[in-house]
């Protein structure tokens, strides 16, 4: 006899269980918030909402080990179902024949692998602590794992990619991906077309170019920086996503329905499966860092966040600079995980010489080994377990 686990809140988890059994199906019926006790042996299929708070790691893992399907139900994010491969939810309504129908369909296998793709924000604090430098070379060495990787420019405030890169102005990038995001025409092969295809050392990188002047900002508003966002997760495995400092909402008292100047940035942030924080290792780089850093977190809520250290140097914190650094921000922001790059002036030179990523102009550069073990580390932490990404500012509640 087929058994399936209804965790699902509201009327509906009643009536479905009730045609379900009408079915000849055998229901159990939990409270979503006590699915980790509910007992998963002999069990066919899980009915969950797709939400971060039900739909977590250790569910996933625990109907793996199981052998039970899941099976997304009602209203809900629909990015929790993707992350974990998972079908689009099915709707509250569903008839029992509908939710059979999808539990007995054979899972199919993504085409991307067994590997979700992802969107990576690359934020920093003004002063400009290298967030481009660290975005460049991260998404070089995301290509030479083996995963097909973007660089998207949404730095609306002083966009550098294509400077670094040395790709001309002329090309779409960015902006013309929003437009057509808005319109609905954006899809996988249009943003292969916008895109420039940067060969590099790791692999080829396609690169969206940023705004060509600055005050083209209002281009790049929240609903396309979302959407152009959201088809980057079907184009390809890694998303690495280039922002600027500022993130909070600023509102026009005078004309709220304005476009706001770092909408580009907020949804970047809200939409990142996993963000790194670059602060540049002197004192101003620090204080800075974390000025900024408790705003962020209290954005993007319990988003992965990844602190890296750039430019490590005896010189402005003294011998043992790694040191001061992870006291500090150990002091203040409770941070324990960091990352530390060393700073090579040499590499950075001649990276800006060619218009070439570091690792293709000092391939043996500390520089870019460290680079490369941050890379590990985000290709370790691969899905989201807390209950929300979302955080409680004021610009997290205006996005939404």
């Amino acid at each position: 006899m087929t058994s399936v686990v209804v965790a699902l809140r509201g009327p509906e988890a009643g009536m479905l269980a009730a045609d379900l059994e009408l079915e000849g199906v055998q229901v159990v019926v939990v409270d979503p918030a006590g699915l980790a006790r509910a007992p998963l042996e002999n069990v066919s299929a899980v009915l969950v909402e797709p939400t971060r708070a039900a739909l977590t790691a250790e569910l996933v893992r625990a109907c793996d080990r199981a052998g039970a399907r899941l099976i997304p139900v009602g209203a809900g994010d629909t990015r929790v179902s993707a992350r974990f491969g998972l079908p689009d939810a099915l709707p509250a309504d569903s008839p029992a024949a509908r939710i059979l129908a999808a539990i007995s369909t054979p899972a199919t296998e993504s085409p991307k692998g067994s590997e979700r793709a992802r969107v990576i924000a690359v934020w920093g604090p003004h002063g400009a602590p290298g967030r481009s430098t660290v975005a460049v070379q991260l998404a070089v060495e995301l290509a030479r794992a083996g995963r097909r990787t973007a660089l998207v420019d949404a730095d609306s405030v002083a966009p550098s990619i294509s400077l670094q890169l040395g790709l001309g102005d002329e090309s779409p990038g960015l902006a013309a991906a929003c437009r057509r995001a808005e319109l609905g025409s954006l899809d996988p092969a249009e943003l292969s077309r916008l895109a420039s295809a940067v060969e590099t050392s790791g692999g080829t990188i396609e690169v969206l170019g940023g705004l060509n002047r600055p005050t083209r900002w209002p281009e790049l508003t929240a609903r396309r920086v979302r959407g152009t966002l959201a088809v980057c997760r079907n184009w390809v495995d890694e998303t690495v996503v280039d922002v600027a400092a500022d993130f909070e909402a600023d509102d026009d008292p005078l004309d709220p329905g304005s476009p706001a100047r770092h909408a580009a940035t907020a949804s970047a942030l809200l939409e990142a499966d996993a963000v790194v924080a670059v602060l540049s290792a002197d004192p101003l780089g620090v204080s800075r860092f974390l000025r900024g850093h408790a705003e962020l977190r209290n954005l993007i809520g319990q988003t992965p966040l990844t602190v890296v250290a750039n430019r490590v140097r005896p010189g402005p914190l003294g011998i043992d600079a790694r040191g001061q650094v992870r006291r500090t921000l150990d002091r203040f922001a409770g941070i324990e995980d960091i990352a530390f790059l060393p700073y090579d002036q040499r590499g950075a030179d001649a990276a800006a010489l060619h218009a070439r990523p570091v690792a293709d102009v000092a391939p043996r550069s500390q520089l870019v080994s460290a680079v490369r073990r941050v890379a590990s580390g985000l290709g370790a932490r691969t899905v989201v377990t807390a209950d929300s990404s979302r955080g409680s500012s004021r610009a997290a509640r205006r996005l939404r």
